[in-house]
C-alpha cells in the first residue's frame, strides 16, 4: 500500500511540474467550471433569499383566512358578514377587553417603478387597521409617524423605499384620483411585508371602490399553529367558503414562486457544465498526449496502471475544484447581501435579498467535483493504458 501511495504521489507531482507546458488550457478549464458554479450559485441564492424572506414573514401564532380556491390575497375576498362569523371561531385569541384579536385586510395593486431600471411595475398596497399592526410583532416605524385613521396618508416598507422611487418621506403619490402623503417608514426585520404599502383599510374600501369587503382576515390564535377550531366552523358553516393555514404554512406555500427559477437556474448550469466537461476532456486528453512518454517510462520502471490512472484523475479533480472555489467566490462576493424585487404570487413585487448559504456552496463544489471526475475519466483511463514501448520511440 505504501509502494502505491508513493507513486500515485509522484504522478502527481509529475503532472503539477508539466502544467506550464499546457498553462492556457487548464487556464480554461478551470475558466469554464468557475462561470459554471457560479451561474448555478446565482440562481440558487436568488431563490434561497426569496423563500427565506417568506418563511421569515409568516407566524405560527397568527392564521390567515382567504377565499376557498384563491392562490394569492389578491385572489381572495371576503365579505363583512363572513369576518363576523369567523371572529367567533373557537381558537381565537382575544384582546385585553375581551374582543376576539382579528385583523380583516385589503390588498390591492398600485404602480411603481424600479430605481435600478425605471420599468414600471406593481406594488401591493395593504389597507389595515391598528389591529394589524399587533398581529405583526416585529413591525416598527423607523422614520416618521403611523398615518392617522381616516385620511389619505400611507407609510411605506424598508424594501420599498430602497427599490422604488417616489416614495420618500413626505412626499405625495397619485393612485388613480387620489394624492397620498408618506409619511412613514416602517421595518418588519426584513420579510415580506416590508414591499408593501399601508394605509388605513376605510380609506382603501373607499378609494378603490371596495364596498364593505376584504381580501383576508388574520386572527391570532389562542394556541400557536391551532387551528383545528376555526376549520371545523367553516366546514359546518354553508355560508363560508373560506380556506385557512397559519401565517406560516401559507407563506411557505408562496415561497414555491420561484421553484421555476431553481429548476431552470440548474438546467442552464448543466448545459454550460457539459461545455465544461468537454473542455475538461480536451485539457486532459492534451496532458496525457504530452506525457505519454512520460508515462511509459514510469511503467517501464515498475510503475503501476492504478497509479497512472490515479494520478491523471487527480489533476482533473484539483483544476475543476480550483474552478468550482473560484466560481463561489466570485458568486459569494457579488451576490450574496445583493436586494432586488422580484414578482410573487400576487404578481406584485417581492423585495428580498438573495443568501449564499453553505449548503449551497457546498451544491457549487459537488458539481465542480463532478465535472473534475467525468472529464478526468476517460484521459486517466487511457493513461493507464499507455504502451511500454512508447519509452523507447524517443530515444530511438
Amino acid at each position: 500500500m505504501t509502494r502505491m501511495l508513493s507513486q500515485i504521489w509522484t504522478v502527481i507531482v509529475m503532472n503539477v511540474r508539466s502544467l506550464p507546458q499546457r498553462l492556457w488550457m487548464s487556464l480554461a478549464a478551470i475558466l469554464a467550471v468557475s462561470v459554471v458554479v457560479a451561474v448555478l450559485l446565482s440562481f440558487l441564492a436568488m431563490s434561497n433569499g426569496f423563500a427565506n424572506t417568506l418563511s421569515g414573514t409568516g407566524s405560527d401564532e397568527v392564521a390567515i383566512i382567504t377565499r376557498s380556491g384563491s392562490q394569492s390575497e389578491l385572489n381572495s375576498v371576503i365579505s363583512r358578514d363572513s369576518v363576523n362569523i369567523v371572529s367567533n371561531a373557537p381558537g381565537i385569541a382575544v384582546t385585553a377587553d375581551g374582543q376576539p384579536f382579528y385583523s380583516a385586510e385589503l390588498y390591492v395593486v398600485v404602480d411603481g417603478r424600479k430605481k435600478s431600471s425605471g420599468s414600471e411595475v406593481n406594488i401591493p398596497m395593504r389597507g389595515i387597521s391598528p389591529a394589524g399592526f399587533e398581529l405583526r410583532e416585529q413591525v416598527t416605524v423607523t422614520e416618521g409617524r403611523m398615518f392617522v385613521p381616516g385620511t389619505s396618508e400611507l407609510i411605506v416598507g424598508q424594501g420599498i423605499l430602497n427599490q422604488f422611487d417616489g416614495f420618500d418621506l413626505g412626499q405625495e403619490v397619485a393612485f388613480g384620483k387620489t394624492r397620498w402623503t408618506v409619511v412613514g417608514v416602517f421595518s418588519t426585520g426584513g420579510s415580506a411585508f416590508e414591499s408593501e404599502l399601508w394605509a388605513d383599510a376605510r380609506m382603501v374600501q373607499d378609494l378603490f371602490n371596495r364596498g364593505n369587503s376584504f381580501q383576508t382576515m388574520r386572527v391570532k390564535l389562542s394556541e400557536p399553529g391551532n387551528i383545528s377550531g376555526i376549520e371545523d366552523l367553516i366546514e359546518n358553516d354553508p355560508r363560508l367558503i373560506l380556506d385557512v393555514d397559519t401565517e406560516t404554512g401559507y407563506f411557505a406555500a408562496q415561497g414555491n414562486a420561484l421553484q421555476g427559477i431553481v429548476w431552470f437556474g440548474w438546467a442552464i448550469s448543466i448545459v454550460m457544465g457539459l461545455g465544461a466537461l468537454a473542455g475538461a476532456l480536451n485539457t486532459m486528453y492534451t496532458s496525457v498526449a504530452s506525457r505519454s512518454a512520460e508515462i511509459a517510462t514510469l511503467r517501464a520502471i515498475g510503475f503501476s496502471n492504478t497509479s497512472a490512472f490515479i494520478g491523471t484523475l487527480v489533476e482533473s479533480t484539483v483544476l475543476s475544484l480550483i474552478g468550482g472555489v473560484i466560481g463561489a467566490l466570485v458568486s459569494y462576493s457579488f451576490m450574496d447581501g445583493l436586494t432586488t424585487a422580484t414578482m410573487g404570487a400576487s404578481f406584485t413585487q417581492v423585495v428580498f435579498t438573495f443568501e449564499l448559504s453553505p449548503e449551497l456552496f457546498q451544491n457549487g463544489i459537488l458539481m465542480a467535483l463532478a465535472i473534475g471526475l467525468i472529464g478526468g475519466f476517460f484521459p486517466a483511463w487511457k493513461a493507464a493504458r499507455v504502451p511500454v514501448i512508447v519509452a523507447f520511440r524517443g530515444s530511438a
